[in-house]
C-alpha cells in the first residue's frame, strides 16, 4: 500500500497521474475549534467553486454548499452540512467525479467559511487542525493529505486546495490561503453575486 502524501502550503501535485483510473475521489475536509467563551456554536461550512480558464464561476450553479449539493452535471456531490464538527475525521465531504467534470471547468476550488461569523464573533483564529484529505472512493485509501497548520487570526473564509486540470489530467494544489468577508468576499472573487 503506497503511503499517504503530505503536503506542504503552495505545493502541487500530480492526482491522477500518478493514481491511474483514480477517477471518483471523496475530498475530505475536518478541523477542530477552540473553546470560548462566545457562547455560540462554531458551525463551519465547505463550499465548492467550479472555475473556468478565468478562475470565474460561470453562475449559481458552479457553487456547491449547504443550499445546493450538486453541481458540474452531477460529478460534484457535497454529502451534507455538519453544524459542530464534532467528532474525528472529516467534518464535510466532497464527491468528485473527475471524469464527469464538464469539460469547462478547468478548476475546482474547495473553500471554508464560518457561518455567521461576524455576529457571533468568530473566525479562524480560533479554529484547529484543520486539514483536506483525498481518498480513492473505489478503495477507500487516503491518497493525499494536507494539513493546514498554518495559524489564522481573524479572517472567516479560507481557500483549502485546489484540483486543476493540466494536460489531460488533474493536479492538487494546496493553498491554505485566508479571504477576510466569508462566503460574500469569496462569491464576489469567483466572479458570483450573491445577495
Amino acid at each position: 500500500m503506497a503511503a499517504v502524501i503530505s503536503l506542504q502550503k503552495g505545493q502541487k501535485i500530480d492526482l491522477t497521474k500518478g493514481n491511474p483510473g483514480l477517477t471518483k475521489i471523496i475530498v475530505g475536509l475536518g478541523w477542530d475549534t477552540n473553546k470560548y467563551s462566545g457562547g455560540s456554536d462554531f458551525d463551519l461550512d465547505a463550499s465548492v467553486f467550479l472555475l473556468d480558464k478565468n478562475a470565474k464561476a460561470g453562475g449559481i450553479e458552479d457553487f456547491i454548499y449547504y443550499n445546493n449539493l450538486v453541481g458540474g452535471n452531477g460529478s460534484v456531490t457535497h454529502t451534507g452540512d455538519n453544524l459542530t464538527g464534532a467528532g474525528d475525521g472529516d467534518d464535510e465531504q466532497i464527491k468528485v467525479d473527475l471524469a464527469a467534470v464538464p469539460a469547462h471547468v478547468e478548476k475546482i476550488a474547495f473553500t471554508v467559511t464560518i457561518h455567521e461569523a461576524i455576529a457571533r464573533g468568530q473566525n479562524f483564529g480560533q479554529v484547529s487542525n484543520a486539514f483536506v484529505r483525498v481518498v480513492n472512493e473505489a478503495n477507500g485509501q487516503e491518497v493525499m493529505r494536507y494539513d493546514l497548520g498554518e495559524d489564522f487570526s481573524v479572517e472567516t473564509a479560507l481557500v483549502v486546495c485546489e484540483l486543476y486540470r493540466h494536460q489531460g489530467e488533474w493536479k492538487f494544489n494546496a493553498i491554505g490561503s485566508g479571504f477576510s468577508g466569508g462566503l460574500y468576499a469569496l462569491c464576489s472573487n469567483y466572479g458570483l453575486q450573491v445577495g
